[in-house]
């Protein structure tokens, strides 16, 4: 069956998702439209394909023990000059997306395995572009701010185009699966405040 290239993530619904991702494109990066806004619980991981069901077997379970809470974005940040990205920071949510990931990694399940990095929940805005674009990212996006109530997070496949595409979304709670991905719960606020310098 081969192998496919998973990731594991919690959606930005909109109108906050399609705002960062239109940003990140004008920023430059050339992957912007290739990759949903999101907070990544697993990165990319290459699996046999024949282990999916397990794996989304798994991601019911963990979804199954989860709850919905609130998540908050608020400014920037950046892990340069370790890792070329700017990010929109987490500053509401952080513990349950780092409870999350935890449990999509566990060691008793199929998507065991080690970080690069120590996990750090964040919205990447910028890429591996210049550093002056990096900088017009961190600076432009210094006020943005979002809040929405998270209910589910999300299964991706990457395709052979380089696109990720969500096979799966996990409702907390056991609900039923969504659809109308990658727009993942009404924002509290709908007011997408992102007050970006000129």
């Amino acid at each position: 069956m081969g192998t496919v290239t998973l990731g594991v993530s919690i959606a930005v619904p909109e109108p906050y998702g399609s705002l960062l991702q239109e940003c990140r494109a004008g920023f430059g990066d050339p992957a912007a439209h290739g990759i949903p806004t999101h907070v990544t619980l697993l990165p990319p991981t290459e699996v046999d394909a024949s282990t999916l069901p397990t794996i989304e077997a798994h991601l019911a379970s963990v979804a199954t023990a989860g709850r919905p809470f609130p998540m908050r974005l608020y400014g920037t940040g950046t892990f340069r000059p370790l890792s070329p990205v700017v990010f929109v920071q987490v500053v509401e949510g952080g513990s349950a997306c780092t409870w999350l990931q935890k449990r999509v990694r566990e060691a008793s399940g199929p998507l065991v395995r080690e970080l690069q990095f120590p996990y750090h929940p964040h919205v990447t805005v910028a890429h591996a572009i210049s550093e002056e674009a990096m900088d017009r990212a961190y600076e432009e996006l210094a006020d943005y701010t979002a809040r929405w109530s998270c209910t589910s997070f999300g299964l991706y496949e990457q395709g052979s185009d380089g696109v990720w595409r969500m096979l799966h979304e996990y409702v907390f709670g056991g609900g039923t699966e969504m659809t109308g991905v990658p727009s993942q719960s009404t924002p509290v606020d709908l007011q997408a405040t992102s007050s970006l310098r000129q």
